[in-house]
């Protein structure tokens, strides 16, 4: 009877607790609160507070008191839970709960779809759709049962939900996961601006590329700071963008670089974002803290690739596989490194996998009281409900879960989830234990028999048959999960999920999966006893995984290798100095610059490598690359990308910085595409492998800008045909209409009192007629060039080089009036219609008539062996050797303005030195070390040592997954990562191909 009345009393506190002020109701009001008592239990207040035998007060829906010793005031009902816990209720700080999903931009990349320059959405609205600062959640937000339901399960008591959608995003709001209506479970209306890299459901072309993503962003900053000063015109996003400030910022991205990516546009602008990251910070963890952000991380582990057959094994590289290991290790190197961070289940593939992995992220080194602040204190105080919920205290929410053991403990299962003082059943809380025999029948295989035992379980066939077959076995709550390998009849994996849907006898039922992939029921029922004792649950042995490497790719390395003095001793040195190329001499590297070069030379306290036999250049220089830039090489939304920068997108991981390495290659310049007439700023890098982003960079050199003619910018070969330009006439217009603009701009921003708006795209311009930044142009067609010559004449601007120039012999005196370099293919011609008349005696010419002439790559592979294209002039020509070699070395330092450092073997310059095995223009010439600064970055001999043991590191690997997947672990069949290598016409969507991994790989 008294079981009974308490149970009513909980129905009816349910049913008055929440009485709404403005809500007129049909019927008797009641208003009375309900009164909760909950006693004898070990009451964990915050991470660094646990009450033993405790007692909490609820009234409505707060806290009236927590503590030991506690008189219960007459009126309550008390709830005895001796024996139970009771922790805060769990907090998301990042969801969509609540949020319908936007449509997504298909892929296809600029042919792929229509040509919309400006937005379609009706109203005062930002120009571009993926500026949406005026979406709000709180206008958008209802309640979702079912998911509601799955979060309070999984222990979440309240969210933050936001617009998955868009570059600038909105405002986000903090809901309770309460089933009343949505004005009484709104917590708060705004908990922060929310920002990503990803353009979302914009139907607008711009931006294609992650750097236009982040010059948009940057652009947006701008205009905004230029509409708060301003009374011309009324725009929604901007006034509402700006209103938006003071919020916390939060800022989703992808990969630890983007982290860094994200962190410099804060520090332009003063902010610090709070960045919902991907989980990857463990790679770079001191970079990622020195930014000082705070984290939402994520615990969406990648499943294990099944790599039983060696055949498909192969197509799993040795960053997949060291990201599969190390990957739940994440948040503990986090924690290490003194990160404030807190944890999502976003990404999940089910929410039933967020204790299963946030257990795992213990098991690898998280400690349970950083687990429990990140999952209610610090996610708490970053959207701004600390002083509602996140700890158990007077006066905040009555938020909190009743469990039978301590919450992180394997086997703890949650009882019940108080949102705002209202009960929600998770577990039933009279059956603590599912130990015992139960029947189990399983469609498309039938009758087994099922055996559990506290936290393990065993599989065994009915009849003659005796084996057992262990199982993995899991429960959340009423929640239960089972997956086994019979070996045969089926063979692979099988995996049961459900519920527990009875107590009186025990019932589970689910769904089940077999490794063919049919999909069908499952239901156990409760047998007998199980009278086998039960195990006493060891700590759970993880083996260690393997070191971090720099960078994270094949090839690198667990330490960088170290600048130091060395002597280079007796080789034939080839200076490209006047003293042209010395017989049996020397080279002394010191502190990053090369010493002194002579013959005789004292080695004092450098190392000494005998490089007898041996060929000694300065490092090679390659005017024209595509290499380390990831998102995309082409912003050719627009005929002008000005504001785009290739130094926001630089890419330290592409494994093409060591494979030109060992083609002797040092420095690279980085150019935007040729998708329209004016692209965007290039990035000279230095080939410093294991370096972060920012290390790359050369640093101290002039700005370079790519523009382009041809056949790329009027979109002859794709697009819809409605991007201006489309002929060879609209491409010099383009031009004097571009720098006419930039004139006006910058006469504005010289008159006193002006409040000129910010263009990032024609300070870029404005740079070039200032002679601040210089200007490379992809060009092939005579009368295209002539064209551009006359154009800079006409607007008052300079031409630094024409890049792959092909048909530079018919042009040459111009340019050598003009003072304009060639950069050119050695012996590229008949690829397509504009080089028909190519020819391989170009680069000859040009440097005959006086032109600084070289050759470059434009592609990654071909740049592996720049000096062999350099030899070629030799044949096509009878270019002198020593000069031939300058077409690869000094003239492109000259070209980039970089001669007084690099490009020639003179003391005081970079120590940017290559030792070749042979003649460094013949085939058989290899590239045995490569110095950058004076530290080798390439070295013939330690590559093959690294070859070894990245090839047992793998099979190490392996041999751990399958290890993993014979445990009932889940895995996922290997797929080649196909990496992306970009030349001049690359074209693709960065975010539509970000919405499509989301979709097919949110899991990951």
């Amino acid at each position: 009877m008294k079981k009974t009345l308490l149970t009513l009393a909980l129905v009816f506190s349910a049913a008055v607790l929440f009485g709404q002020q403005t809500y007129p109701v049909n019927g008797s009001y009641d208003t009375r609160p309900g009164l909760f008592a909950f006693t004898n239990a070990t009451i964990v207040v915050n991470a660094n507070q646990t009450i033993s035998n405790g007692t909490l007060l609820v009234k409505g829906q707060t806290i009236q008191s927590v503590g030991s010793g506690t008189t219960v005031p007459a009126g309550y009902v008390v709830i005895d839970l001796k024996g139970k816990y009771i922790y805060p209720s769990l907090i998301d700080p990042f969801t969509t709960y609540g949020i319908a999903e936007p449509a997504r931009t298909a892929g296809g990349g600029f042919g792929g779809r229509q040509s919309i320059f400006l937005t379609t959405k009706k109203g005062s609205y930002n120009w571009n759709e993926a500026i949406r600062p005026e979406t709000e959640v709180r206008t958008l937000f209802t309640i979702d049962a079912k998911k509601a339901e799955e979060l309070r399960k999984a222990g979440f008591g309240s969210v933050n939900t936001l617009s998955h959608d868009g570059i600038a995003r909105g405002t986000s709001a903090a809901v309770s996961l309460s089933d009343e209506r949505e004005n009484k479970i709104m917590l708060k209306d705004q908990t922060a601006a929310n920002y990503s890299f990803n353009k979302g459901s914009s139907q607008n072309d711009y931006p294609t590329s992650l750097m236009g993503s982040i010059a948009l962003l940057r652009q947006t900053y701008y205009d905004a700071q230029w509409y708060s000063k301003q009374k011309e015109e009324y725009n929604i996003s901007l006034e509402q963008f700006n209103k938006q400030q003071n919020l916390p910022q939060i800022f989703e991205v992808d990969g630890w670089q983007n982290i860094l990516r994200a962190d410099k546009i804060a520090k332009e602008f003063g902010k610090q974002y709070i960045i919902k990251s991907s989980g990857d910070e463990y790679q770079r963890i001191d970079a990622v803290k020195a930014t000082g952000a705070s984290l939402i991380i994520p615990l969406n582990f990648v499943k294990a690739y099944d790599a039983e057959d060696p055949a498909e094994a192969r197509n799993i590289t040795l960053a997949q596989m060291k990201n599969w290991e190390m990957a739940p290790g994440n948040p503990a190197a986090v924690e290490k490194a003194g990160i404030r961070f807190s944890l999502t289940a976003y990404g999940l593939e089910s929410i039933k996998d967020f204790w299963t992995n946030i257990r795992t992220a213990i098991d690898n080194g998280l400690s349970e009281k950083q687990a429990l602040l990140s999952l209610t204190e610090v996610p708490a105080a970053m959207i701004g409900i600390a002083d509602q919920t996140g700890t158990l205290e007077k006066g905040k929410l009555a938020n909190f879960l009743i469990t039978s053991d301590q919450l992180f403990k394997n086997g703890n299962v949650i009882f019940e989830n108080w949102i705002q003082g209202k009960r929600f059943v998770v577990s039933k809380m009279n059956v603590n234990d599912l130990t015992g025999n139960y029947a189990l029948t399983i469609d498309s295989i039938g009758a087994l028999n099922l055996k559990i035992n506290g936290t393990t379980a065993v599989i065994q066939r009915p009849g003659a048959d005796t084996t057992k077959i262990t199982a993995s076995f899991t429960r959340n709550g009423d929640w239960v999960g089972l997956s086994f390998n019979l070996k045969k009849t089926p063979s692979g994996e099988v995996r049961l999920s459900g519920y527990l849907t009875s107590a009186k006898p025990v019932m589970l039922r689910g769904e089940s999966v077999l490794a063919s992939g049919t999909a069908g029921k499952w239901s156990a029922q409760f047998t007998s006893v199980n009278t086998d004792a039960p195990k006493k649950e060891k700590p759970k042995a993880i083996t260690p995984a393997g070191k971090l490497i720099y960078p994270f790719v094949a090839f690198g390395s667990e330490s960088s290798p170290k600048q130091e003095s060395v002597l280079l001793k007796n080789a034939t040195v080839w200076t490209n100095e006047k003293e042209g190329v010395l017989l049996n001499a020397d080279v002394l590297l010191e502190n990053g610059k090369i010493k002194a070069v002579g013959k005789g030379l004292s080695a004092g306290s450098a190392r000494v490598v005998d490089a007898t036999g041996k060929h000694i250049t300065a490092g090679i220089i390659d005017e024209h690359s595509h290499i380390a830039v990831i998102g995309g090489v082409n912003e050719g939304a627009q005929s002008s990308s000005a504001e785009v920068r290739v130094a926001d997108v630089v890419n330290s991981e592409d494994v093409n910085i060591y494979r030109q390495l060992a083609g002797g290659v040092t420095t690279s310049h980085l150019l935007h595409g040729s998708a329209n007439p004016i692209g965007g700023q290039s990035q000279l890098i230095k080939l410093r492998w294991g370096k972060n982003p920012e290390e790359l960079k050369f640093g101290g050199n002039d700005g370079f800008i790519k523009f382009a003619l041809g056949e790329n910018v009027k979109q002859s070969n794709f697009g819809s045909g409605l991007r201006f330009p489309v002929t060879r006439m609209g491409v010099e217009q383009s031009y004097i209409d571009e720098f006419t603009r930039a004139k006006e701009y910058k006469a504005g921003l010289a008159a006193k009192g002006n409040n000129v708006r910010r263009d990032l795209e024609l300070d870029a311009i404005v740079e070039i007629l200032d002679n601040k930044r210089f200007i490379t142009c992809h060009s092939y067609v005579q009368s295209e060039i002539n064209m551009l010559i006359h154009a800079a004449d006409s607007m008052g601007f300079k031409i630094n080089t024409f890049t792959h120039i092909l048909e530079g012999y018919k042009v040459a005196d111009k340019m050598k009036s003009h003072g304009i370099a060639g950069s050119t293919f050695s012996d590229w011609w008949a690829y397509k219609m504009e080089v028909a008349e190519a020819i391989p005696y170009n680069g000859k010419i040009m440097h005959n008539v006086g032109i600084t002439t070289a050759f470059n790559s434009d592609d990654a592979e071909m740049a592996r062996h720049l000096n062999q294209e350099a030899g070629k002039s030799v044949l096509y020509g009878n270019v002198p050797e020593e000069e031939a070699l300058k077409f690869v070395t000094l003239n492109p330092a000259k070209m980039l303005h970089i001669d007084q450092r690099v490009g020639s073997l003179k003391p005081g310059k970079d120590a940017d030195v290559v030792v070749w095995s042979d003649h460094p223009l013949s085939i058989y010439a290899r590239a045995e070390k490569t110095y950058v600064d004076g530290i080798p970055y390439w070295d013939m001999e330690k590559d093959a040592e690294i070859r070894k043991q990245q090839q047992a590191e793998k099979a190490r690997i392996v041999q751990k997954m399958i290890e993993s997947k014979s445990k009932g672990a889940k895995t996922q069949r290997p797929t080649a990562e196909a990496q992306r290598i970009y030349n001049c016409e690359s074209l693709e969507d960065y975010s539509a191909a970000l919405n499509e991994m989301e979709g097919v790989h949110a899991h990951e």
